[in-house]
């Protein structure tokens, strides 16, 4: 095949002589999905950071999550069809490009001291990102056996959650160490003084990650991965199946799924994002930024190692049940946060991290579950979903600004009672 990768087409059913490289194709993406987790975890450090900074009320910091995944709403499905023309390897090598770029863009957003330049460098980040979901997750959903693609997934995901369980501390380090707070008595001088000292501790970080996208495009650029291709014969057995969904929205399990994710990674975020400030309330543990954000690898950590243990359990117990089985104690754990206080609450809340770790990839494979032809489409709509990382969080912001951080838990315990639904009966396959 001519083109920027020299790639050699393997079709799509495994087959025995495959297994090798498949194995070194999936042992490759767990880099990627190690990276993403952590830039990810890393916004749930500069959220407290730069609402320091610039003075911010909840709502306004929460801008940071709203334009790093709002860049999921608007860019997925472009994505999708970018994928779908220039291969899943392609799509990886150009997403990482674009996630340096994002980046690199941190340097001067600091130097100027400009929140707004800030929010674009993290939409261009995730731009990058989101192409990288697309190209990652149904990649790896059809490395192999289908019955086997949620454990697959999620095994690779417990990489993501590696990445988001060492960021807390990389951030609380390089980050949050010499944090200072605002005094209402500065003078206008002092405040810009302040807030160009702050504003550059986020520079070398982010110089770091920009370094090390550029790296792994170089690898990937160079690797020789299998290609997976929809065969023709797949094709017309799926046509011939359902000849009359000539869409992906038209899989009524896709559709749910993606109301699943959207609801899920608005959940997770929201939760992350104000783990720091609800831990620095004095009825809940009185936490300075730099000690509470250290607690956050907690609540990775326990997705992290939910995800290993999952990927074990899901080859024996339909992935449905134990979705649905996570998300009810996910909803009992933030009901007691939200009714309890001291370290009950701040240890129920961290806790939900373990029971979150098998949501996503989960959900994402049951969603592209036999959607054929369609898959490409139907991983640009799963990841347009991921949109729900912006608004749940924002809408959280607004109430704990009008109500408290604790009573704005609502919103994450109405998010898992869906996915408990999702679980049972949304993710059935009806043709």
């Amino acid at each position: 095949m001519a083109g920027i990768l020299q790639q050699t087409p393997y079709p799509t059913s495994p087959l025995p002589t495959q297994d090798n490289h498949y194995r070194f194709a999936l042992a490759t993406l767990t880099s990627l999905f190690f990276i993403m987790g952590f830039i990810t975890c890393l916004n749930d450090i500069l959220i407290p950071h730069l609402k320091n900074v610039f003075s911010l009320n909840y709502t306004q910091a929460m801008l940071i999550q709203f334009c790093f995944f709002g860049a999921y709403g608007l860019t997925s499905v472009p994505a999708g069809m970018l994928v779908k023309k220039l291969g899943y390897q392609r799509g990886i090598v150009i997403s990482l490009l674009v996630a340096g770029c994002g980046c690199a863009l941190f340097f001067p957003a600091a130097a100027v001291v400009s929140y707004p330049l800030f929010l674009a460098a993290l939409f261009i980040l995730a731009t990058g990102l989101t192409l990288l979901q697309v190209s990652a997750n149904p990649y790896v959903t059809r490395l192999g056996p289908a019955e086997t693609a949620a454990s697959r997934l999620t095994l690779n995901q417990a990489f993501n959650s590696l990445g988001t369980t060492l960021a807390p501390f990389f951030g609380a380090l390089l980050i949050l160490t010499t944090v200072t707070v605002v005094d209402t008595e500065m003078t206008t001088a002092d405040l810009t003084s302040f807030q160009a000292h702050e504003a550059q501790s986020v520079q070398l970080p982010y110089l770091l990650l920009a370094g090390a996208f550029l790296l792994l495009a170089t690898i990937f650029s160079l690797l020789k991965l299998p290609v997976i291709i929809d065969e023709q014969a797949e094709h017309t057995a799926d046509l011939s199946a359902s000849p009359q969904k000539k869409s992906a929205w038209q899989h009524r399990h896709l559709v749910l799924g993606a109301v699943g994710l959207f609801v899920y990674v608005g959940a997770e975020v929201a939760i992350g994002s104000f783990l720091v400030s609800f831990m620095g309330e004095g009825h809940i543990a009185g936490l300075a930024e730099a000690d509470a954000a250290r607690y956050i690898a907690y609540y990775w950590g326990g997705a992290m190692v939910g995800r290993f243990i999952g990927a074990a359990v899901m080859t024996r117990i339909p992935a449905g049940k134990v979705l649905a089985a996570s998300a009810t104690m996910a909803a009992l754990l933030v009901a007691v946060a939200i009714a309890s206080t001291g370290h009950v609450a701040m240890w129920a809340i961290l806790a939900v991290g373990l029971f979150n770790s098998i949501m996503f990839p989960t959900i994402f494979s049951l969603a592209v579950q036999k959607l054929g032809p369609h898959t490409s489409q139907g991983s640009g709509i799963l990841c347009t979903a991921i949109v729900g990382g912006a608004i749940i969080p924002v809408a959280q912001g607004a109430l704990a600004d009008t109500t408290s951080i604790q009573i704005a838990f609502c919103l994450p315990f109405i998010c898992y009672v869906y996915i408990v639904f999702y679980g049972l009966k949304g993710a059935s396959i009806r043709d």
